[in-house]
């Protein structure tokens, strides 16, 4: 199904340890709207998506939000790199450190470890679609919150990266829900599951 090519979709280069920028940044790949959930949410939803296109925009974007998670942790990995103890104290990385060291674990911000509630699959193709809109105008808010939080154009550069491909897949979304749209019963939204058609 994959290719994997051993390189980041964008570079990641920050040559400014911070662990401060780490405690935010982490929610993008361990938080309610992060990028783990994302790849979770839409490579579950398109076995229950009655249509090849769809299906095929949901792997490809699921996909892509695999290759971001990567992304997130590169970003982390580099942020937290090396760090002294003085360091970790003063810049109150202490409490994620004294659980994980500085290695990458998928929490939110507020600490909260990952959880697969946070990833929606209803198996009814219009809830799962407008949930996969929702989604990835919540990642791009969380991506705008860190751009308001963060001043290193290192860290910056990626992380703007990441929200305009928030922006895209939410348009590849809109896509989907345009050809769901055409393809189904207009008088009746639910034609494809004939169970809920009336007399």
């Amino acid at each position: 199904m994959w290719a994997y090519e051993k390189k980041l979709q964008y570079p990641v280069r920050i040559k400014n340890p911070n662990p401060t920028y780490a405690k935010i940044i982490i929610s993008q790949l361990g938080g309610p709207d992060g990028e783990l959930g994302a790849a979770m949410r839409y490579l579950n939803q398109r076995y229950t998506m009655p249509y090849g296109d769809i299906i095929g925009i949901l792997t490809d974007v699921g996909t892509e939000e695999l290759a971001h998670m990567e992304m997130i942790a590169a970003i982390l990995y580099q942020l937290t790199k090396n760090l002294s103890p003085e360091e970790i104290k003063r810049s109150g990385f202490d409490t994620y450190f004294v659980d994980h060291t500085a290695g990458i674990y998928p929490v939110s911000a507020a600490g909260v470890p990952f959880s697969a509630s946070y990833f929606a699959v209803k198996g009814d193709l219009f809830a799962d679609l407008h949930e996969d809109l929702a989604a990835e105008q919540k990642a791009r808010v969380t991506y705008d919150n860190i751009l308001r939080l963060v001043d290193d154009p290192d860290v910056r550069d990626p992380i703007k990266y990441l929200r305009q491909r928030e922006i895209n897949h939410f348009q590849r979304f809109g896509d989907a829900l345009r050809i769901a749209q055409d393809k189904v019963n207009p008088k009746n939204y639910y034609a494809y599951n004939p169970e809920f058609d009336g007399p």
